[in-house]
């Protein structure tokens, strides 16, 4: 095989690289663009958001309970009542996260239906 054979022009290779992509998009079913998320990468999101969402909130009550305790004087007590209330304000947290989540996945279901 001689060397000229090997060698493609920027148009051949423009061409192939073309085909390539639409084989890979027909296969897999993704759009191009590095924008594009997968829907696990969104669920995984979700899921992420959900659990800060839920240490923040058991985290930052514990903490002002503590601090309250320290300033009053009344441990163990504010640590207790704001540890219960971070753990409430967590899970409230969390559910409007699963309900904007839920309408948001009816709306896109909507779209697609469209």
């Amino acid at each position: 095989m001689a060397e000229d054979d090997r060698k493609s022009t920027p148009d051949e290779l423009d061409r192939r690289l073309k085909g390539v992509r639409q084989a890979y998009q027909a296969g897999t079913g993704r759009s191009s663009g590095p924008a594009t998320r997968g829907a696990g990468g969104e669920k995984l999101g979700v899921g992420m958001r959900i659990a800060v969402e839920l240490v923040a909130g058991v985290v930052a009550g514990a903490f002002l309970g503590l601090m309250a305790d320290q300033w009053l004087g009344t441990k163990p007590w504010l640590l207790i009542v704001g540890f219960v209330l971070g753990c409430c304000a967590a899970f409230l947290n969390v559910y409007r996260v699963a309900q904007a989540e839920e309408r948001r996945s009816k709306a896109a279901q909507d779209e697609k239906k469209s």
